[in-house]
């Protein structure tokens, strides 16, 4: 059994240099995936709102969703847990 954790990435460097995209609360705007659906590499796992973008955030893993940590409209820190991924397949 081979289960992945998939946490919130690193913000941009460029937030740091312009701040422009990062104004506000960086928040979950949709979720794109629930428990037991199969993600192959880079799907989207979420999209999120930052006050001034909408970003999609992929997964680097394949398997499917054991457990969701977040929710729509739950505000999120880096490296925060989204998703549990397992490769093996469910019972």
């Amino acid at each position: 059994m081979t289960s992945k954790v998939v946490s919130m990435p690193r913000y941009p460097e460029c937030w740091k240099s312009c701040g422009d995209c990062a104004r506000g609360d960086v928040f979950i705007l949709e979720m794109l995936v629930r428990k037991g659906d199969w993600l192959e590499k880079d799907d989207n796992v979420l999209t999120l709102e930052t006050g001034k973008v909408a970003l999609d955030i992929p997964t680097p893993y394949a398997g499917f969703v054991e457990e969701v940590y977040v929710e729509v409209g739950q505000k999120v820190d880096q490296q925060q847990p989204l998703i549990r991924i397992n490769d093996q397949l469910p019972p």
